[in-house]
């Protein structure tokens, strides 16, 4: 759904007969730079590398015709940068599996029928597949844009079915190498990961609290800074459950990641103490260590703190299952949390979020009529080969309309500004297959350098990179190329954006009631806990813990489904005051919480 996309503000007003009117849709916000991502050049280096080693060894076979292929495994190492290092081994796999099941689809297709209507409709539907698939998996970006690109272009590649298993391996042989480039730093870093969810989750803390002493506890820009803090704990607090601890080495190393990351979640608790601007800067330095690797700082917590990670400890390291750490007993007293029980985790979480009436549904269904009419229309004005206009509608589906006119203008402005920088290109391209090779990498290196910074910039670079990717395995006439891949930019980009408005996603509303109840329910426990006295020992602060975890992860779902909401058309209005409310109510809750916590204040 477009990861570092952020609605640029509501784009639905209240009609005088209490529905929902469109406002106007942003342009300034859709093409302004941003920050990049701190972690950018590790997938950009990662999938150059990747990509690189099995490119020069099919120029040094001559078969630079199956290039595509190697491809298709190598761009795998763009994915799971965040995630510790045995999750992402976990994920990769699953991510490599993923890319050759759809590519063996692909080319299975393109062997068996030449009709180019057939071949869009599969790509179409296969796209869809992958869209619910990654919303539902959480797998982040580059999300569902790459498996698509891949296997909507390998439906117009010519194949014979013998060919089909040899092509299987190629991708699968990139995808191992991919795997092993991805868990290589590893070797240097192991803790890397979670040291940097961690430092993220000290550097929004120590803004809440410099912003809190700017405009008090209750302003809107506080309000902002304390969703964004409670967003990066709870991301910090899910990398953290990942983390296996079959060693006392590793159990204290993740020990004292958790005891910063309880230091900044105090930040949530409003205490007097903790607004103070040289708590805010420890914060920050405390960030700058983890990121430069240095030593763990000492860290002192209150009791009611050191209890809870003692209780526990005790009790073991996280639940076994897909996406959790595996069950293994830590020695008493590291200090090590649980996630809160009852949550969904792994396979059965991702089968929850594809259930009937999942918000999901509607979304797969527009980048299906999307894509189809997106390609079967390029068929239509004369593209022989339409797979462009297939990646274009899919690459601009994100979770609500607005965000899907962003994309769109996005991937337009940047894909023509992309076929300009490709026909300067032309004359390097034309020296050889070295040069070419090159300057793919080249571009794929820019893509992921600028494309955390706004999509277009990223566009510019993808672009040319899959022209060139391409032109490995069949030469076009540049001007035949560049006219269709203009055409199939535009009739991709509009056609997708019209089923975008037209299949509207009404469940979008539904999905705030849903997390109302969630905040509402987790609300009630809290207060509930909050009126009886604290007991001493640790089953008390486990369950305050637990409380405050829950109610922390069903206000940052509430967020985010108020978000997606407010950017889509044509639905009922949104109830701004209950959403207010609960909001306004759920953090003071939370905060509660912390302070039970905190009690007696926090250590200097």
């Amino acid at each position: 759904m477009g990861k570092h996309a952020k609605p640029s503000g509501k784009s639905l007003t209240t009609a005088p007969d209490g529905g929902a009117r469109a406002r106007p849709l942003p342009l300034r916000s859709t093409v302004r730079l941003r920050r990049p991502v701190d972690i950018w050049h590790k997938p950009a280096l990662s999938a150059v590398v990747a990509m690189a080693v099995p490119d020069l060894t099919l120029y040094a076979l001559g078969r630079l015709d199956l290039i595509l292929y190697t491809a298709a495994g190598g761009l795998c190492a763009l994915y799971a940068h965040g995630l510790p290092y045995a999750a992402r081994a976990r994920t990769l796999l699953w991510v490599v599996l993923g890319m050759a099941a759809s590519l063996g689809i692909a080319l299975t297709a393109a062997s068996l029928t030449a009709s180019a209507a057939v071949l869009v409709l599969l790509a179409s539907l296969l796209a869809a597949a992958h869209k619910m698939v990654c919303e539902a998996t959480r797998i982040g970006p580059p999300g569902n844009l790459i498996p698509t690109f891949v296997s909507a272009s390998a439906f117009f590649v010519p194949q014979r079915l013998g060919q089909v298993p040899l092509h299987l391996a190629l991708a699968l042989g990139a995808g191992a190498l991919a795997w092993l480039v991805c868990m290589a730093p590893g070797l240097v870093r192991p803790r890397g990961p979670e040291r940097i969810a961690t430092a993220r989750a000290l550097e929004a803390a120590a803004g809440l609290l410099r912003t809190r002493a700017d405009v008090g506890a209750e302003g809107d820009g506080a309000a902002h800074a304390r969703h964004t803090t409670a967003a990066a704990v709870n991301a910090a607090w899910h990398t953290l459950f990942l983390v296996p601890v079959r060693t006392p080495a590793r159990a204290a190393a993740r020990a004292g990641l958790e005891r910063l990351l309880v230091r900044a979640e105090s930040a949530l608790g409003d205490g007097a103490e903790a607004g103070t601007e040289a708590e805010a800067e420890r914060l920050r330095e405390w960030a700058r260590l983890l990121r430069s690797g240095g030593p763990l700082p000492e860290v002192p917590l209150t009791a009611a703190q050191a209890e809870e990670l003692a209780g526990v400890a005790a009790e073991g390291a996280g639940p076994a299952g897909v996406g959790a750490a595996p069950r293994t007993a830590v020695p008493a007293g590291s200090g090590l949390r649980q996630p809160a029980p009852g949550a969904q985790r792994g396979v059965r979480a991702v089968l929850a979020r594809l259930a009937p009436g999942s918000p999901l549904l509607p979304i797969g269904a527009r980048v299906a009529a999307g894509c189809v009419l997106a390609g079967w229309a390029s068929l239509a004005v004369g593209v022989g080969h339409p797979y462009w206009a297939v990646v274009t509608a899919a690459s601009i589906y994100q979770a609500n309309t607005t965000l899907s006119w962003q994309r769109a203008f996005q991937r337009t402005v940047g894909n023509l500004l992309g076929l300009v920088l490709f026909t300067v290109l032309l004359p390097l391209i034309h020296t050889g297959p070295l040069t070419m090779i090159a300057l793919a990498l080249a571009c794929q290196f820019g893509a992921e350098a600028c494309i955390t910074r706004n999509y277009w910039l990223g566009s510019l670079w993808v672009t040319p990179m899959a022209l060139l990717l391409t032109e490995f395995g069949s030469r076009l006439p540049e001007a035949t190329l560049i006219g269709d891949r203009w055409l199939d930019t535009v009739v991709g980009a509009v056609v997708g954006l019209a089923c975008c408005v037209l299949v509207t996603n009404r469940r979008a509303a539904d999905r705030i009631d849903v997390a109302l109840e969630r905040v509402a329910e987790a609300e009630a426990a809290a207060y509930r806990l909050l009126a009886e006295a604290p007991a001493p020992g640790t089953d008390d602060a486990r369950e305050t813990g637990w409380a405050r975890d829950r109610l922390a992860g069903s206000l940052v779902e509430l967020r985010e489904a108020v978000e997606v909401a407010a950017g889509e058309w044509w639905q009922r209005a949104l109830p701004e005051e209950r959403i207010a409310r609960a909001e306004r109510d759920g953090h003071r809750a939370l905060a509660g919480l912390v302070r039970r916590l905190e009690a007696p204040a926090l250590a200097a």
